[in-house]
């Protein structure tokens, strides 16, 4: 029932607009493999081959840890409504954060969003369909507004602050980034 495609098509893109949350999962050589729910319209899709992401400050960080060692990442998206269908698009990705010269640029494609902390810059080089037939029916009701608020409440001095002694290192150990060297 699976169906390859080299790159994002038109009803691929479509589908990722109409989804409220997506999925990302990445992992190093060794050690625990990741996978974070997202949401909060933090996901474009720039061109068939290249999609990039928003990552807000979270309690965890293990995405940019991961890519410090290995570049891959899987990002998912699947229907909980009326049609059932599971999007999976496979490449590598770069971290990018808000001390690096794309940042500006690409932070321009999403919304004011406090607390945003790395944009993953993901090259694609898979997309697959599969059915989704055992996925639940699910309705989505709203964003929560906990994390805006959390990061407002702070400013930009307590979230810097939040990175430096809470997201530096993966639970496994790994060097996020997230501080300049």
């Amino acid at each position: 029932m699976a169906k390859q495609f080299d790159a994002f098509d038109e009803s691929h893109r479509s589908f990722v607009a109409q989804q409220p949350m997506f999925f990302v999962g990445t992992a190093a050589a060794e050690g625990r493999v990741n996978v974070s729910p997202k949401g909060m319209d933090s996901l474009r899709i720039l061109s068939p081959n290249r999609l990039i992401w928003l990552n807000l400050t979270g309690s965890g960080n293990e995405t940019a840890g991961h890519l410090q060692r290995v570049n891959r990442m899987t990002v998912m998206w699947c229907s909980f409504s009326t049609r059932p269908l599971i999007l999976r698009a496979y490449g590598t990705a770069r971290t990018l954060h808000p001390r690096d010269a794309d940042w500006a640029a690409l932070k321009a494609e999403f919304p004011d969003h406090p607390g945003a902390r790395q944009i993953y810059d993901m090259q694609v080089d898979l997309v697959q369909t599969s059915c989704g037939y055992a996925v639940p029916f699910l309705e989505f009701k709203e964003e929560r507004p906990v994390l805006r608020k959390w990061a407002e409440d702070r400013g930009e001095e307590g979230v810097a602050d939040y990175w430096d002694t809470r997201n530096r290192s993966t639970i496994d150990g790994f060097d996020t980034g997230i501080m300049e060297p």
